[in-house]
């Protein structure tokens, strides 16, 4: 009995005595009502004065606090005999919207703001196609819904790009706004195009010659170029194939000052000539091609930008017979090759003006020559493209307009068959008008107007209505618009022009 009294006061100082923690959790000086606060591993949630209080054993206690929206927050505290309170911030969770801005459309707007309807394949995608095909953005392009490549040369493996059942002549192929590959770059021109320097294309579906005049009736791709970023970038990409197939593309970006930058790219491409089944015919053509641009950027961060690219590529392809074909006396040798030369260049420039308005120019040049064998016929040809535009823009209560004006010029020059040279000359006009009618509704009106040198006037406009409500989106255009023919096509590609002979003069194709 005497040793009762002491034993308990041993046990009193030497087990931990039950402690009051008070928890208070505030965010951006104001309570949090609803955070789960976690004392000891027993969950509480906060008053309306975003305040817990429970008893804790003393000692060290974790305490954690947790709120959708809110970086959770953990800390350990020393909790002594007395009433402990303990102060708990929290900081707003960081929110990552994409947010991708479409350039296709001239006003810049968002993709969900868009009431034409614009497809885009963002850089993610790109590379995922680019490892498949590191020389072209043919497989890229096939599998956007609604486009389709078809082979239009079986001999050199030359292909276009159908949008929605359109042949591939009626489509615009742009890069950042211009048309440096040419008047038609459909065919072989889809096949010297690496991918790796895109940083999103924006595909514009059905008849935009309100936006881009002649040659725009099937619609537009326009290849966005990827940017500097703010420390040096080095890619590499070496790939091979079991059928002969050899790609090496060098991608470099570098920032030179706080407002410009610079992207180089190169690429070395190969590939034999091979007969997958031995028939004599080459399945697979050879070709080697060497591609070389640089671009450089400039931004001042107060609405004012330049942008411009040059570029040089340089092929040889070949297809038909193999050896062992011609020597077969039920083949018909036949041997097409063709040598590419392009250089191109181009820029665009925008400024502010009056300090509310945005000015933009933009101008691009490429020259092409072929010499292209089929047989023993050849045909020697040069392409030359000029491009100009300037358009300003605005805005006005519920109202972004474009206004501008663009000239365009596309020479022919055959040397072997000088009957069907060209020069075709379109300037033009146009006027859009995009138009927030109400909060769950808004609209884009378009017209343009060219006079083509060759088929004279045209009047091309084009009306787009965007609905949302409910997490539903509906987009519903119309439009007209027009193309300038030439002898120029996906057969005469194929075939050459030698033999070709038009009965009748051409007439402009509207759509």
């Amino acid at each position: 009995m005497f040793f009762a009294p002491v034993l308990l006061a041993m046990s009193s100082l030497l087990d931990p005595q039950p402690v009051s923690i008070r928890v208070e959790v505030f965010a951006a000086d104001r309570p949090v009502e609803g955070a789960t606060v976690t004392v000891a591993g027993m969950p509480h949630v906060t008053s309306a004065e975003g305040v817990v209080v429970t008893t804790v054993s003393s000692g060290t206690v974790r305490i954690e606090v947790r709120h959708d929206g809110y970086l959770t927050v953990t800390k350990d505290v020393a909790v002594t005999t007395a009433e402990q309170r303990v102060v708990v911030t929290l900081a707003p969770e960081p929110i990552h919207e994409e947010e991708i801005t479409v350039s296709a459309t001239r006003t810049d707007k968002r993709l969900d703001d868009q009431p034409m309807r614009v497809e885009v394949l963002g850089r993610e995608e790109i590379e995922e196609k680019m490892l498949m095909t590191p020389g072209d953005i043919v497989m890229m392009l096939n599998e956007m819904g609604g486009m389709r490549v078809q082979s239009t040369s079986p001999s050199l493996g030359a292909a276009s790009v159908r949008v929605q059942g359109m042949r591939g002549r009626y489509t615009r192929f742009l890069s950042d706004g211009l048309p440096i590959f040419g008047e038609s770059p459909g065919g072989l021109g889809l096949l010297q195009i690496p991918p790796m320097d895109l940083g999103q294309v924006e595909v514009i579906k059905g008849v935009a010659s309100a936006l881009y005049g002649a040659g725009a009736m099937g619609g537009v791709i326009d290849l966005v170029s990827r940017r500097p970023g703010v420390e040096p970038q080095v890619e590499v990409l070496l790939n091979t194939s079991t059928r002969g197939g050899r790609d090496g593309v060098l991608w470099y970006s570098t920032p030179l000052t706080p407002t410009w930058g610079l992207t180089f790219l190169a690429g070395g491409h190969g590939q034999n000539k091979t007969d997958v089944d031995d028939d004599g015919w080459a399945d697979l053509p050879h070709y080697a091609r060497g591609v070389f641009r640089p671009r450089v950027f400039w931004d001042d961060g107060k609405g004012r930008s330049f942008f411009g690219t040059v570029g040089l590529t340089t092929e040889s392809r070949e297809g038909g017979t193999t050896g062992e074909g011609a020597a077969n006396e039920t083949t018909l040798a036949r041997v097409e090759a063709l040598d590419t030369l392009r250089i191109d260049g181009g820029f665009v420039a925008r400024t502010l003006v009056a300090g509310r308005y945005v000015l933009t120019a933009r101008g691009a040049a490429s020259g092409q020559s072929h010499d292209h064998q089929f047989g023993d016929v050849l045909e020697r040809d040069r392409h030359n493209t000029l491009f100009g535009e300037a358009a300003l823009r605005g805005s006005a209560g519920r109202h972004t307009w474009v206004a501008g004006a663009a000239i365009e010029h596309h020479a022919y020059t055959a040397r072997d068959v000088p009957r069907f040279d060209y020069n075709f000359t379109i300037p033009g006009v146009f006027l859009q008008d995009d138009m927030e009618l109400k909060r769950w509704w808004s609209g884009s009106a378009s017209a343009r107007v060219d006079w083509h040198s060759e088929y004279g006037w045209f009047m091309s406009p084009r009306i787009s209505s965007l609905m949302r409500g409910g997490g539903w989106t509906g987009r519903v255009s119309f439009g007209t618009g027009f193309f300038g023919p030439s002898a120029l096509t996906e057969e005469t590609e194929a075939a050459g022009l030698t033999n070709l002979r038009v009965r009748r003069p051409l007439e402009a194709e509207r759509g």
